[in-house]
């Protein structure tokens, strides 16, 4: 499992451009189902070729996050 730390807050538009990033930059990744805990922190799950990519913004540990199964930076160049 990759981790990428993006942002050391809770942002909504951080987490808002994350998404938007992934979507723009990596093609074929499918968006899934976006979750809202009850502390009000979102997940946003996506699928590339059966791999998981999931974008958090985390209020337990105040941050934005991205979690994947494969490596995203060749996707950044």
């Amino acid at each position: 499992m990759y981790v990428y730390g993006i942002y050391p807050l809770a942002d909504e538009e951080i987490f808002n451009k994350q998404c938007l990033a992934l979507e723009k930059n990596i093609p074929g990744i499918v968006k899934g189902e976006l979750l809202i805990d009850v502390d009000g922190s979102k997940i946003q799950k996506y699928d590339l070729n059966g791999s998981k990519i999931v974008v958090l913004q985390d209020f337990a540990i105040n941050d934005v996050h991205v979690k994947s199964e494969i490596e995203l930076t060749k996707f950044f160049r």
